[in-house]
């Protein structure tokens, strides 16, 4: 199936729905004919709208857990983010990924119905060393189609849901379903949640009060089974996983112009998570987390080199870097990445490319790589 889409559409449609009240779009994107996408298009979702007083990030504020599981509709942004590396019982390897944003238009927060100014979109991505299934989809807040409930903790849009138990999201089920392809997985953490930076407030800037809070969970046992069309039998996985979760009232600024995050399971017990953000006409800024199951270890700038080694061409001319050298010398870590399948750029409402790495050098790892801005 292929579909012809501009992003530039996407964005206006996104705001045309935030202020006509459009109740859902889903939009299907297995092979793109064109991508195209503005170079401004990231910046402008994700920065900061200053026409409203969004609540600010400030330090001093911890994240607590299980509480910060749940929405802050008080913030404008909110980004929960899985990524899982899988296995068949053939042994071939698949890729899972699954987002799930939040975006406020305006401060009307509590508002029911049509007057809700919140705005859903979620994506799916599965992918092997030679194909890509993907889908996204869209919903306003306040009218049912989308949302959160806190206690048994739920998220939604359409038929697509993460549930739980309890308050925290673990263990969960994520459940998706399109016209085409559908995944069913259920995952159970097996080592401590992670709060990057200070206690959760990570610093996207040496010198700029740019910030969000966040937190992680990267130690996470999955299984499941998916179908890859709708008339196919199931292929039942399993693997490990790493979830995010990240809010702020501005996941960018101005300045800003992309980042670079990689996430490597570098051994059973030890899980590695850099990112290197790229500003305007400043270096780029370097922060991380090394965490097993008894510490946590916080990475700076002048722990890490993390640079491009080459760029690939993809389908349709995007030019992006897709081997890259990271050494932390202090702790022992030279590897080199490589994407396992290349043609993973996602044209959706927050474009960036996302898929499954693995790595050589002083450790043989796999995990993944979300590279935004290009």
């Amino acid at each position: 199936m292929k579909v012809r889409v501009s992003l530039k559409y996407l964005v206006g449609f996104l705001v045309f729905a935030a202020l006509f009240s459009v109740a859902s779009i889903v939009l299907r994107s297995y092979q793109f004919e064109e991508d195209v996408v503005l170079d401004d298009q990231l910046n402008s979702i994700l920065s900061s709208d200053t026409k409203y007083a969004f609540t600010p990030v400030l330090p001093k504020n911890p994240v607590n857990l299980p509480e910060d599981f749940s929405f802050h509709p008080q913030y404008q942004h909110e980004w929960l983010h899985f990524f899982a590396n899988v296995r068949d019982k053939k042994g071939h390897s698949y890729a899972i990924q699954w987002s799930y944003f939040r975006f406020a238009h305006d401060l009307r927060n509590e508002e029911l119905g049509w007057l809700n100014s919140q705005i859903y979109f979620s994506y799916i991505v599965i992918s092997n060393e030679r194909k890509v299934w993907r889908e996204q989809r869209v919903a306003r807040g306040g009218i049912g189609q989308a949302g959160m409930h806190a206690m048994p903790l739920r998220m939604w849009i359409d038929d697509w849901s993460w549930r739980s138990l309890g308050k925290n999201p673990f263990p969960g089920h994520l459940d998706v379903k399109t016209d085409t392809f559908s995944v069913s997985l259920y995952s159970d953490i097996k080592g401590p949640y992670v709060l990057p930076g200070d206690n959760g407030y990570q610093r996207k800037h040496a010198i700029d009060p740019i910030a969000t809070y966040n937190l992680q969970a990267p130690f996470i046992d999955i299984y499941g089974q998916f179908k890859l069309t709708k008339d196919s039998d199931p292929i039942a996985f399993e693997g490990t996983a790493f979830m995010s979760k990240e809010w702020g009232s501005g996941l960018m600024t101005d300045k800003q112009l992309g980042w670079d995050k990689f996430v490597l399971k570098l051994d059973s017990t030890t899980t590695l998570s850099v990112n290197r953000y790229r500003h305007d006409k400043d270096l780029p800024f370097l922060f991380g987390t090394l965490a097993t199951a008894d510490e946590t270890v916080e990475l700076k700038t002048d722990d890490m080199v993390i640079v491009p080694l080459n760029k690939i061409v993809l389908e349709g001319g995007k030019v992006l870097p897709l081997e890259w050298r990271i050494t932390i010398p202090k702790y022992g870590i030279d590897l080199k990445t490589s994407a396992v399948n290349k043609q993973l750029w996602l044209p959706f409402i927050v474009p960036y490319w996302e898929g499954a790495i693995h790595s050589t050098g002083t450790h043989i790892a796999e995990g993944y790589m979300q590279l935004a801005g290009y």
